[in-house]
């Protein structure tokens, strides 16, 4: 194992969590459509109890996909999560207001009610999918940070900074970030829509999820063709290692793909289980598996977009503020001994999703229904 090598495994395997986490991002998905899908009280109770019993493998995936990042690419995490400190904030309080108002709208002593838990789970919902989005955009659009690596050799506390005052806000700025984030959470909307339609056995959701899939799924495919022609087509950094600099290269995620034919492969498959999980679900009245079908497309897509945001010599990071402060896969690693330790640690990552599949089926073992409901729920 050369530490080339290992530097591209630990990316495929952050992508890898990235994908899954936006998968998971179904449980947002499903509670920002949950007022018009659920028409009464006893609906809104079951939309509830289905995205309550999956909210903490979400989180706990986001916190897993931070700390991976954190370990393999620290100089990434501390440009980002140190200088785009408001973005990030803001991110983790959607998530964090999530966690509170599943544990606590129905403890003894809540003041507030559940209609005030019930509006921070849509904050969430419609504001954490979407402000993840854009945060994922800047690695195909840059962002406003400069780097002195210098500093390392000299004990400064300080190696990356933000090149402006808005730490991270300034990527609100950008029309093509909060494309991308409206992509995402339009896909997440899809997404929930499919697995509460699996996971609630009333024939009111699905029906009202069939005819509202139709919309969402289709305004996340304008904006996704939008985002990815143009990303196709747009100027990209690649690192020249014999010159020791950044280049700008024409049509780089372009030629990304195509020298890494490989990818083509899942990026098809991809595509084709999301839009035959979508679509068949669309036209049946009776099929209900979508989510399965449409989740294993999500996975796959985004992991080909992560990878060529990564690999090939790409900037990951591209720097608008100083070119030469750009963050590639090679220039933001931990060590080759952190990387070779945490490689034998990854061994244990298929142990740990079969306990997610089995806890999942088991929770998954019986569908949610109205008579559920009335002998007990969880939330």
């Amino acid at each position: 194992m050369t530490y080339t090598f290992l530097q591209h495994y630990w990316w495929f395997i952050v992508s890898l969590l990235g994908a899954l986490l936006v998968f998971l991002m179904f449980v947002q998905g499903a509670n920002s459509l949950s007022s018009s899908l659920a028409k009464n009280d006893m609906e809104s109770r079951m939309i509830l109890n289905s995205t309550g019993r999956k909210w903490e493998i979400t989180f706990t995936t986001l916190v897993t996909f931070g700390g991976a990042f954190f370990a393999s690419f620290p100089l990434f995490y501390s440009t980002s999560f140190g200088g785009a400190y408001w973005l990030w904030m803001l991110i983790l309080f959607t998530f964090v207001v999530q966690a509170v108002s599943y544990e606590f709208q129905n403890k003894l002593g809540n003041i507030l009610g559940r209609r005030t838990f019930n509006a921070c789970l849509y904050i969430n919902g419609v504001f954490g999918p979407f402000l993840l989005g854009v945060a994922v955009a800047t690695f195909f659009n840059g962002a406003n940070f400069t780097i002195e690596k210098g500093n390392l050799t000299s004990l400064q506390p300080i190696i990356s900074s933000w090149a402006n005052d808005s730490y991270g806000l300034d990527a609100l700025l950008d029309p093509w970030n909060i494309l991308f984030g409206l992509a995402v959470l339009y896909l997440v909307r899809s997404l929930g829509i499919l697995y509460l339609m699996n996971n609630i056995e009333d024939e009111n959701i699905r029906s009202r999820g069939s005819v509202r899939l139709v919309g969402t799924f289709s305004v996340f495919l304008v904006l996704f063709i939008v985002f990815i022609v143009r990303t196709l087509m747009k100027e990209g950094l690649q690192w020249n290692a014999e010159s020791g600099t950044f280049e700008v290269v024409s049509l780089k995620y372009l030629h990304n793909l195509l020298e890494m034919w490989y990818l083509l492969i899942p990026l098809a498959l991809g595509l084709v289980s999301l839009l035959y999980g979508v679509v068949r679900t669309i036209i049946s009245k009776k099929y209900i598996g979508g989510i399965w079908y449409a989740g294993i497309g999500v996975v796959l897509v985004v992991l080909v977009l992560l990878l060529c945001a990564g690999w090939n010599n790409t900037a990951y990071y591209p720097s608008l503020a100083d070119v030469n402060s750009s963050l590639t896969i090679s220039n933001s690693c931990s060590s080759e001994f952190t990387l070779r330790t945490m490689f034998y640690v990854s061994l244990l990552v298929p142990f740990v999703l079969a306990y997610i599949v089995y806890v999942w089926r088991a929770m998954d073992r019986k569908k949610i229904t109205k008579e559920e409901m009335s002998e007990g729920e969880l939330y």
